[in-house]
């Protein structure tokens, strides 16, 4: 050869004798044909090896009886479902199958820890692609240099050395999805982690999928009732809308998001949970809650715990929304819960840093906003052409000392309709849920909500927002006029209204009820300690009286002059039955 001798490819065979003179000519003349440039073959001797492996820059060709075996696994899992379950097919398929000289692109591990891998070698990978190492532990992809990739680990990294075979899948991340994953715990991986036995999927979605298009979506339109009424009356939730649930440490958002669950029951909704970095204890707890209460019957956990690798808590909202989308590509109603985001943005964080990345803002990395966008845009209502089914996401972020300014709330307030502000203050004073009415909204609004509750809700957050105003004010007053006095009692009788204890939503009849009484000033003379009572034995009054009127409300949400006079005549009678007025 002349100078070009040097920029020739070599090939590399390993087995325990050498190739025969014919043998290699042969083997050349497959590498040239292959790669169309000249190549010099090395032979390496192995005792261990049962055939012999050709290696060739990034490209393995495995023609061991083990690399035989594995394409023979290959092509019987290619078959048709309907071949595989006749054996006489399939025996006579693999009589006429002979295996091929096909490279099987492999990388080698530079380093490793901490659950990352640093691969170099495998110069056709693409982002998210997955990967599986020689010791069979897999990993994905997420940082791709010149030289070398990046790629998170979904086991213990321990068996991995420097020196490991990684081979590519050409596969992306994926979770088994259906019917059956209702009622069960499963990891970011979609593996049962409840003791239960394995989880017979329908179908295999990948956990990033690109998020429905502006054509593809319509207005949203169809109420999600949480049963809370401070939300369902003034920031109400649709179906397809991205609600924020942001307050800081034990404010009770979780509990919001698991009375929304427990509202579900028989509505049609599916309902997913994903804990990111929680206790195992408190997810087990939360767990036990849900089957108490029968909403697990409709309900998936996706479990990544705090003990679990930063991958495992990247993946695991994505998997949760992989599986909401089988349900409303079917043309059902999807609910998930993300608890919490504060949590994943940091899992990502330790990954990213992990990576050698360039930290940002927080130490974050640069695109933690994408992190966020593209899980939340996938939750969307879908038109009818489309098949109408719809994903409701409520996302969950921890705050510090109420702090809304920080980096990562901030992202995901400017990705969501809207917010539900949880405030400590409130909280420890006993209003539950602590529900801050000024800092809260629902940029949807009243769309979301059905006639008879928008209707009777009526100036309810005004008359809050000037409670809470003539409360501040008035701390300064010690002598206040009778009609001030008496607002304050009206306020104080509204904020007593709004509190509602865990696991008791209310159902539409009844927050309208509630709403009707109330903001007609009826209970303004009841002292506040006896409010609830008096309220719970008026609802079962006029839910005696008037039944079909309230079956009517639940079931058409429809509204008219008639029903509010007849539930305050009722309510006007009980209390003279009471002697409450005079």
């Amino acid at each position: 050869m002349n100078k070009n001798k040097n920029l020739c490819l070599i090939a590399i065979i390993e087995s325990k004798v050498a190739p025969t003179e014919s043998q290699a000519n042969k083997i050349q003349k497959f590498l040239e044909n292959k790669y169309h440039e000249e190549i010099e073959l090395h032979w390496h001797e192995d005792e261990n090896i049962n055939g012999f492996v050709l290696t060739v820059a990034d490209d393995i060709y495995d023609w061991t009886v083990e690399g035989k075996l594995n394409q023979l696994k290959e092509y019987i899992t290619s078959l048709d479902k309907e071949q595989k379950d006749v054996i006489p097919l399939i025996t006579e398929n693999i009589k006429n199958w002979a295996p091929e000289a096909e490279a099987q692109e492999a990388g080698v591990v530079e380093r490793v820890g901490d659950g990352i891998a640093v691969v170099s070698g495998l110069s056709k990978v693409y982002y998210g692609e997955i990967l599986i190492f020689s010791e069979g532990i897999r990993g994905m992809i997420l940082d791709i240099q010149k030289e070398e990739i990046g790629c998170v680990l979904f086991g213990d990294d321990e068996p991995i050395t420097a020196g490991s075979f990684v081979y590519r899948t050409k596969k992306t991340a994926g979770i088994g999805v259906g019917k059956n994953v209702l009622g069960r715990v499963v990891n970011a991986l979609g593996v049962p982690i409840d003791g239960k036995g394995d989880v017979v999927t329908q179908d295999y979605y990948p956990v990033e999928r690109e998020a429905p298009g502006i054509l593809a979506r319509q207005p949203v339109y169809k109420p999600m009732e949480t049963g809370l009424l401070a939300i369902d009356s003034m920031f109400p939730i649709g179906r397809g809308q991205r609600e924020l649930i942001i307050g800081d440490r034990q404010t009770g958002k979780t509990a919001i998001a698991l009375d929304t669950i427990v509202n579900q029951k028989g509505k049609n909704v599916v309902c997913i949970y994903v804990a990111i970095g929680q206790k195992a204890s408190s997810v087990a707890q939360l767990v036990e809650n849900l089957q108490q209460k029968g909403a697990m019957d409709y309900t998936t956990v996706v479990c990544a715990t705090a003990s679990d690798s930063a991958a495992m808590q990247y993946m695991a909202p994505y998997a949760g929304t992989a599986i909401a989308e089988y349900f409303m590509h079917r043309g059902e109603d999807a609910l998930i819960i993300y608890d919490d985001l504060s949590k994943h943005a940091i899992a990502y964080r330790s990954i990213s840093l992990l990576l050698e990345r360039s930290p940002g803002r927080e130490a974050y990395p640069g695109d933690v906003f994408y992190l966020h966008s593209r899980l939340l845009e996938r939750s969307a209502q879908l038109d009818d052409s489309h098949g109408g089914g719809s994903i409701t996401a409520l996302p969950i972020v921890e705050t510090q000392s109420g702090d809304v300014s920080a980096y990562i709330p901030t992202n995901i307030i400017s990705i969501t309709d809207g917010q539900i502000f949880l405030e400590s203050e409130l909280f420890f004073a006993g209003q539950r849920p602590a529900v801050n009415v000024g800092l809260s909204v629902s940029r949807v609004g009243g769309d979301a909500q059905t006639q008879a509750v928008k209707k009777a809700s009526g100036t309810l957050r005004i008359d809050l927002a000037q409670y809470r105003e003539m409360e501040v004010f008035t701390q300064f007053a010690s002598d206040l006029d009778e009609a001030t006095k008496r607002q304050l009692r009206y306020g104080q009788g509204l904020m007593e209204l709004l509190k509602q204890p865990q696991y008791e939503p209310y159902k539409q009849h009844e927050q309208v009820i509630i709403l009707v009484v109330s903001l007609s000033g009826l209970l303004t003379d009841i002292p506040r300690s006896r409010i609830q009572e008096v309220m719970h034995d008026l609802m079962d009054y006029i839910k005696h009286h008037a039944e079909s009127l309230m079956k009517h409300i639940d079931e058409t949400g429809e509204w008219s002059s008639d029903v509010k006079d007849e539930i305050l005549s009722l309510a006007k009678q009980r209390l003279k039955e009471r002697n409450e007025v005079h």
